[in-house]
């Protein structure tokens, strides 16, 4: 099956404070597709100069198209990312997302299965 992305208006968030690390960042997404079960969403998303912690229970494969950022896992030192960069993240990440000059990327997000019942 083919999908083409949909554009629709961007959700602009701001980090909840306590995860805040440094700055007063700024994301926005344009979710452009969302699988029938719920778990895999792919589209744009921008963010806005600031650091702030993560952490990860899904997979996400991004493609940096502007701007630089590092991610930093807790007792790690951090990997720089910019223009044409392409990570995964798996889920068990935790640590810093810093944006250093404002930037876009395109992701692909699949959420964990949800627990069985029984």
């Amino acid at each position: 099956m083919l999908h083409r992305l949909a554009g629709e208006d961007p959700t602009v968030v701001a980090e909840p404070p306590n995860n805040i690390v440094s700055g007063t960042p700024l994301t926005r997404t344009l979710n452009g597709y969302e699988s029938s079960d719920g778990l895999t969403f792919c589209g744009t998303w921008m963010a806005t100069v600031g650091a702030w912690r993560v952490s990860y229970d899904e997979w996400e494969h991004c493609h940096i198209l502007s701007g630089r950022m590092s991610l930093t896992p807790d007792g790690g030192a951090p990997t720089l990312f910019g223009p044409g960069d392409s990570f995964v993240i798996e889920p068990g990440f935790n640590g810093v997302w810093t944006v250093i000059e404002d930037m876009a990327k395109t992701y692909v997000i699949r959420l964990p299965e949800p627990a069985a019942h029984g």
